[in-house]
């Protein structure tokens, strides 16, 4: 619809915007802006993810908790859109986006890493994305979170302490078989960097902002 419109506009107003000011005539002012069009189309669809993200952020970052509904909510949200073809994934994908959601962070949360809460709003997140974006936002989600714990922990003066811990944490994963996930849980809640956990809605609320404006 929009390309269309877009061509339109430049047949009857011509595409040689030189031509158009040599003549003196300012039609091409009423040729609407396309790339904009375009990018509002692009944005649109998912305005209700970003505002449920938005007030996710908020809750997790006062209460360090994120409820149920908003996440249900996010996930039916996003499967219905896909279901009326409203996003750019299909059914199957928003069903694969997220089932691979859960499948990424659900290793996180049994080792005690992340709560609940994180696994089930990238999962309603996958749903708007499908798979490939997903994977996409948690890596750009990592990168965020990352930074916001170095922020967080420097904060408390605990900075040297998380760098510790995460050497230590890194070396415990690489000998997950011997040590087994038990230790490796026991381990991360006593060598805790920071008194409150990390609010993972604002760098997951961060990566999607940053996927939708490179998708």
């Amino acid at each position: 619809m929009v390309d269309q419109a877009c061509m339109w506009a430049g047949s009857v107003f011509g595409n040689d915007r030189s031509e158009i000011e040599s003549d003196k005539v300012r039609r091409f002012d009423a040729v609407p802006d396309c790339a904009d069009v375009s990018v509002m189309s692009h944005v649109a669809p998912y305005l209700p993810l970003l505002v449920l993200m938005s007030i996710g952020a908020v809750i997790d970052w006062r209460s360090r908790r994120l409820p149920n509904w908003l996440t249900l909510l996010t996930l039916v949200v996003g499967m219905g859109l896909a279901l009326r073809g409203a996003t750019h994934v299909t059914v199957g994908s928003s069903l694969a986006g997220a089932a691979v959601g859960f499948v990424l962070l659900f290793p996180a949360f049994a080792l005690g890493a992340l709560g609940g809460g994180d696994v089930k709003l990238l999962t309603a997140i996958g749903a708007w994305t499908g798979p490939v974006g997903v994977v996409v936002v948690l890596v750009l989600t990592t990168i965020f979170g990352g930074v916001l714990s170095v922020v967080q922990a420097a904060q408390a003066g605990k900075l040297s302490a998380l760098l510790r811990n995460s050497g230590l944490l890194a070396v415990n994963l690489v000998h997950l078989r011997v040590l087994g996930a038990d230790h490796i849980q026991q381990t991360g809640k006593r060598f805790r960097s920071i008194d409150r956990p990390l609010p993972y809605a604002v760098p997951m609320l961060a990566g999607v902002v940053v996927w939708l404006m490179a998708f």
